[in-house]
């Protein structure tokens, strides 16, 4: 289905998988602060989402990923900061690729905070999470 708007993922007979996926989708298609509030929406419904089902935690963690990305176009470390480390934090217990797109985000983040050697460590693990995979 072609998303056209930010309601064509929220439609009745949509599930919330779905949902988290189209805003996400859609929010890829927008202005930063536009695309910040479906992200915004999208982390509030994978929160639930894994809240109850633990086994979409990794749709939180794209989630969060994004939203820190976003933070950081519109020119805010600080607000980038919390859902970057909050990713790392879920991801960690599966471990891989999400794990390591997680601790990217949070070395941008670092950067972005002049916090380097902090930035540095986690590009590392990163890169170590990679190998291993």
């Amino acid at each position: 289905m072609a998303r056209n708007g930010s309601d064509d993922a929220l439609r009745r007979n949509t599930t919330q998988v779905d949902a988290v996926e189209g805003l996400l989708a859609y929010a890829a298609t927008r202005s930063a602060r536009e695309a910040l509030r479906q992200v915004s929406r999208a982390v509030a419904m994978s929160r639930d989402l894994a809240a109850e089902h633990p086994e979409h935690t990794s749709l939180l963690v794209r989630a969060l990923i994004m939203e820190a990305s976003l933070q950081l176009r519109r020119k805010c470390p600080a607000e980038a900061l919390p859902p970057a480390e909050e990713s790392v934090a879920l991801a960690r217990r599966a471990g891989g690729a999400p794990l390591a797109r997680s601790l990217h985000a949070l070395a941008a983040a670092y950067r972005a905070l002049r916090r380097f050697g902090e930035a540095a460590e986690a590009a590392e693990e990163a890169s170590r999470v990679v190998e291993l995979d």
